[in-house]
């Protein structure tokens, strides 16, 4: 096929056919793009292909990011131990990596386990605060049967897996989010983060509704460090 014709329809290709090109197949593509050599289909299929070698190199580097911190965080060593404790657990094929359209980190499915989303997560150090995050959300989900459709149990769970999972460390404020206050800048942090979650929630009607869950939850919630003996990060 030349550079500039169409791609064939993949309904009659095999598997093995429908494998991404690389190598010089790959520069070859990357070259007709960049020279013009490509017709509308030719283009379609350069994205295409281009967006499908992004998604790969992310996964890739997402798992890695979660291999490296299942064996050398403390933090996420400790979670799963403490998971551990209370008669379950959350192994590595719990934890997965992939593309998410909705602008996040990662999330939490009592059912499914822990998912990573590839193509939000910034680095090594991002990826910890949201495992040590959903993993926190997995140790209340086991140790106190959390009822996620009850906006203050999801809003009391937020509190905690930001509190603990140090992703409102200052350095991560300043830095990732452009937040400069220095007085009670972790518990704003902790705050504003528990209020988006629980806007997510379907039973959540408003940015109000998810303020007032968090508010009637604040103090009991915010001070139980549990399984740590105190906000360790």
């Amino acid at each position: 096929m030349s550079a500039s014709s169409s791609p064939e329809s993949n309904s009659s290709q095999t598997p093995e056919q429908q494998k991404l090109p690389h190598g010089f197949e790959w520069l070859k593509l990357v070259a007709s793009h960049y020279t013009g050599a490509l017709d509308e289909n030719g283009e379609q299929h350069y994205h295409r292909v281009l967006a499908e070698r992004q998604r790969e190199a992310s996964c890739k580097r997402c798992e890695k990011y979660r291999d490296w911190n299942l064996n050398y965080s403390p933090t996420v060593i400790f979670m799963r131990e403490q998971i551990e404790r209370i008669g379950s657990q959350v192994g590595r094929e719990h934890i997965i990596c992939d593309h998410c359209d909705e602008y996040k980190a990662g999330g939490f499915n009592p059912s499914l386990g822990v998912l990573l989303c590839q193509n939000h997560v910034a680095n090594r150090l991002h990826l910890e605060d949201t495992l040590a995050h959903e993993l926190i959300h997995a140790y209340d989900e086991m140790k106190f049967h959390v009822d996620w459709t009850n906006l203050k149990h999801h809003a009391c769970s937020e509190i905690r897996a930001s509190n603990l999972s140090g992703e409102c460390r200052m350095t991560n404020e300043i830095f990732r989010r452009g937040q400069f206050k220095v007085t009670r800048q972790h518990q704003e942090c902790v705050r504003r983060r528990a209020v988006l979650s629980v806007m997510g929630n379907p039973n959540c009607k408003d940015e109000e509704m998810a303020k007032k869950a968090v508010a009637q939850v604040w103090d009991s919630c915010f001070n139980d460090t549990r399984p740590f003996d105190e906000i360790y990060r």
